[in-house]
């Protein structure tokens, strides 16, 4: 069976890297002939930081599902086209966003020096900052500011793009038409033979949909729609994730 894991608060917390008993957790899945996947708003490069090397190698969705590395190479990619970024271009300068915008490996940022995104952002100082000139292709626009992050979220209505709020980190994450973590999979021809699915937000919600079954971890309104169980976080919960993926690796075996 195939096992898709969100990263940020499904398996690894606070930006830190995946803990050693999930890290356990999960070979013991590998080892029981089951296959782990990744998949992650997070761009390739800033997901590999979080992951143990032995995982650099696998199926790997980053972007929400704009990005697909295979092997440690990146094997499929979708971008916004040139009339998108000009629209979203123009809403920044409207409304005086700053924004962090990924291409395929480098990205763009102009946040503040404090911001909380950079914890998480090229921690292996693998990419540049560059200009939005110098990209060959945009994959991902967060933006982290606005003078009206609701009417920069109602403007993206106008064209057609995906666009999620992430209430905790108060920040617009919007990807191309047709982004999603389930597309990514379909596209590497998983949906097909069916997976499990553990997730924690609303980008997850187009993953759970097309799951066998799916585990929510903490608690989202909209995702709970599409959740066959639930594990709140709290407590000692990382015990209770690890439990649960040894307990679902011996049911669907």
């Amino acid at each position: 069976m195939h096992f898709v894991f969100d990263l940020d608060g499904t398996l690894c917390f606070q930006g830190l890297p995946l803990s050693q008993p999930i890290t356990d957790a999960l070979r013991s899945l590998e080892e029981a002939g089951h296959r782990v996947i990744f998949a992650s708003a997070r761009p390739i490069r800033d997901l590999l930081p979080v992951l143990p090397e032995v995982f650099h190698h696998h199926l790997l969705i980053g972007g929400n599902g704009s990005l697909v590395s295979q092997d440690g190479e990146i094997v499929y990619s979708k971008h916004f086209s040139s009339s998108d970024i000009a629209y979203i271009q123009k809403l920044v300068r409207q409304m005086e966003a700053t924004y962090l915008i990924d291409g395929l490996w480098n990205y763009s940022y102009t946040g503040t020096a404090s911001h909380p995104i950079l914890k998480n952002l090229d921690p292996l100082q693998s990419a540049k900052n560059v200009s939005l000139a110098e990209h060959d292709a945009i994959i991902k626009v967060l933006i982290l500011s606005a003078t009206s992050m609701s009417g920069f979220s109602r403007a993206l209505r106008e064209i057609d793009v995906v666009s999620h709020q992430h209430g905790e980190e108060q920040v617009l994450d919007i990807s191309p038409k047709g982004i999603h973590k389930q597309n990514a999979l379909r596209v590497m021809g998983i949906t097909a033979e069916g997976y499990i699915a553990f997730g924690n937000d609303a980008n997850d919600i187009e993953m759970f949909k097309g799951a066998i079954h799916s585990v929510m971890i903490g608690s989202h309104v909209e995702l709970a729609a599409y959740a066959d169980e639930q594990i709140l976080s709290e407590g000692f919960f990382e015990t209770q994730i690890v439990s649960k993926i040894r307990e679902l690796s011996i049911r669907f075996s």
